[in-house]
């Protein structure tokens, strides 16, 4: 197989996350690490990116890599000889590196599993088809199954370059400005704020008049107030779950958009 664009384009450096992608379709997956934080990491070096075709160990000349289910049914399972022998060729004798299985019945994914992947010297995506592994593979491989939400994809690549882009801002020099990242929807246990830029009014509508004021103070507090609102409204269970990290202001924000909206708050959340 010809090496891929993500181990051409590299440079190497001593704080380089590892990560390796095996799939079917090779060519959309190295495409999508060629553009944005993704490629910017891998031309940095901050992300070693390979792609391996699955196809690679196909059992026969034929390349198949599935068969159908036993006990019949519909659809084709991925082979556990195809896509075991491709970890532990791709693993090699160093660092092993942890196993993702993209997997609507795994864990989900949130921010603070990005963070936890984020700090691991090396990733290793293993991503399905049709009607998923053969269930051997699992227990072979002992992956990490995890799950982007309650629905199901095509394929596992999506969902795995979705955990990697998502990662990928937690790395070192990754994204040019920390703040940005620091600040995100999730980072803090609240929805981000809205945003706007020019022009200042558009179809009647008006840019907030604090965000043209000029006090830092003034304009640091309104967006608090609006990652309160938004969160209360839209995912309350991201307050109840961050309650203990919160400061005194975002607690009493929080009580005060509550009587606003109307909102009856548990004992535990009214003191």
């Amino acid at each position: 197989m010809p090496t891929s664009w993500c181990s051409i384009h590299r440079v190497v450096c001593s704080t380089t996350m590892r990560c390796d992608i095996l799939t079917l379709f090779p060519a959309p997956v190295e495409a999508y690490l060629a553009v944005g934080v993704v490629g910017r990491a891998a031309v940095s070096g901050t992300l070693d990116l390979r792609v391996h075709d699955l196809r690679r160990w196909a059992i026969n000349r034929y390349g198949q890599t599935d068969d159908e289910p036993y006990g019949g049914g519909p659809g084709m399972v991925l082979l556990a000889p195809v896509v075991v022998r491709a970890v532990r060729d791709v693993q090699g004798p160093g660092e092993p590196g942890h196993v993702v299985l993209p997997d609507p019945r795994g864990r989900p994914f949130t921010d603070r599993v990005a963070r936890e992947l984020a700090a691991l010297p090396r990733l290793l995506f293993v991503c399905g088809r049709y009607e998923g592994f053969d269930d051997r593979v699992r227990e072979l491989i002992h992956g990490d199954e995890i799950s982007l939400g309650d629905f199901v994809l095509s394929g596992g690549e999506l969902a795995a370059l979705a955990m990697l882009d998502a990662l990928a801002r937690f790395l070192p020099g990754v994204v040019g400005d920390p703040e940005s990242v620091a600040s995100d929807s999730f980072a803090t246990g609240l929805l981000d704020h809205p945003v706007y830029t020019r022009p200042r009014s558009f179809e009647g509508l008006e840019v907030p008049e604090v965000l043209v004021s000029g006090h830092h103070e003034e304009v640091r507090r309104w967006r608090l107030e609006q990652a309160v609102r938004v969160t209360l409204r839209r995912r309350p269970d991201l307050l109840w779950e961050n309650w203990e990290q919160f400061t005194d202001e975002v607690r009493a924000l929080v009580r005060a958009q509550a009587a606003a909206d109307g909102i009856e708050l548990a004992p535990k959340f009214q003191r």
